[in-house]
């Protein structure tokens, strides 16, 4: 019997890693010669670099760089196990978790610290790059970042403008020859799991603004520096960024990287999904096993499961679900699971929930493979 395991995190109480091993631990103890390919996933948010390290044997390196608010900080890069590919996740050095509340302030916030990462894994010789942009503490349409790349924007006067989203109304001109990855072959993917526009009542700035700290009165600021940036971009590098989704994730990055740098949007599961070699490992099991720590009806846009299922019907494959928290159940049998199970066994605070996550899990994995194994024609398995 081959078990594909296919988790997300469970946010705050395991790592899609560890949700890994709980399920393998439940399933062994039923099926003590079951076969467990453990296939950690996310959809392109934090976690991605340690799934895809964790898919391929890549290595993980810690890096020096500048935090958000322009302290230094450490963070992670990582290469995967082919050896010419590195991978970023942007909330490594320039996530919202890296700022006190009280501290917010989009105005400031910096992406030079993800530059600074993008720079070190540039100098392992890699041919392609992975760039996963959610969970920023920034709107500064990834400038931060380009500049730590080598990329000027000057004011009227012809000095460098600061770092935040309150700087990119002073861009008067861009000077691009010091950009370090224009002469290379570099390929370049983001994982993006939103499709806002740059700008306007869909913009970067009036849909994630607040959660980073943003007023009104700062909103309307940071979308008038983001129109002016994209006009200057046009005008440099004769590319419209406006109108294309994606453009307004993490506060702008995503135009950023794709007018500067050519890169490519991709939906984060899906990138996921072909570089942990998913697919292929789904092929040979009996049983998908996934989950993460609330599943509902926001399942089907885009998230992690509605992907492992999708892929795993083009097998006809079952797909079992587990969950903290299930809502919804009619829609997330429409989307085509095959069966779920809430792990927490009684009621419990939430704090109790969390910290019981990896037993919980273990325990009603084991309840579905002792199922799986009455079930006519499982008989047998061991």
């Amino acid at each position: 019997m081959i078990f594909v395991l296919a988790p997300d995190s469970f946010k705050e109480s395991l790592t899609a890693l560890e949700a890994c091993d709980a399920m393998e631990s439940g399933i062994k103890k039923v099926c003590p010669n079951a076969t467990c390919i453990k296939v950690p996933m996310a959809d392109g948010g934090e976690g991605t670099m340690r799934t895809l390290i964790a898919a391929t044997g890549g290595t993980i390196f810690p890096q020096t760089v500048t935090g958000p608010l322009g302290n230094k900080i450490t963070g992670e890069y990582g290469i995967l196990g082919d050896g010419k590919t590195g991978i970023v996740e942007l909330a490594s050095a320039s996530g919202l978790h890296l700022v006190p509340p009280e501290k917010r302030n989009p105005l400031l916030t910096t992406t030079y610290g993800t530059g600074e990462l993008i720079k070190a894994a540039l100098a392992h010789g890699i041919n392609k790059l992975i760039i996963g942009i959610g969970g920023s503490a920034t709107n500064d349409g990834g400038v931060g970042l380009l500049q730590a790349l080598g990329v000027k924007f000057l004011n009227e006067t012809g000095q460098e403008i600061g770092w935040g989203g309150g700087a990119l109304a002073h861009i008067r001109h861009i000077d691009l020859a010091g950009l370090i990855t224009r002469n290379t072959e570099l390929s370049m993917e983001v994982a993006c799991d939103v499709t806002n526009l740059l700008t306007g009542e869909r913009g970067a700035s009036r849909v994630y603004g607040p959660q980073k700290g943003a007023t009104e009165t700062m909103i309307a600021a940071l979308d008038r520096g983001l129109e002016h940036y994209a006009a200057k971009i046009k005008e440099y590098l004769g590319k419209e960024v406006k109108e294309i989704p994606g453009a307004g994730a993490a506060g702008g990055t995503g135009a950023g990287l794709l007018a500067f740098l050519d890169a490519n949007l991709v939906k984060g599961i899906d990138l996921v999904i072909t570089h942990s070699g998913l697919e292929e490992k789904i092929k040979s099991a009996d049983y998908i096993f996934t989950g993460e720590g609330s599943m509902d009806r926001q399942t089907a846009y885009g998230k992690t499961i509605s992907g492992i299922i999708a892929l795993a019907q083009k097998y006809n494959k079952p797909v079992i679900g587990f969950a903290g928290k299930i809502a919804d159940h009619e829609a997330l049998y429409q989307l085509g699971i095959t069966a779920l199970f809430g792990i927490i066994p009684s009621i419990c605070t939430l704090e109790e929930a969390l910290k019981s996550g990896r037993i919980n899990l273990t325990n009603s994995v084991m309840a579905a493979v002792k199922l799986i194994q009455v079930t006519p024609g499982n008989k047998n398995i061991k």
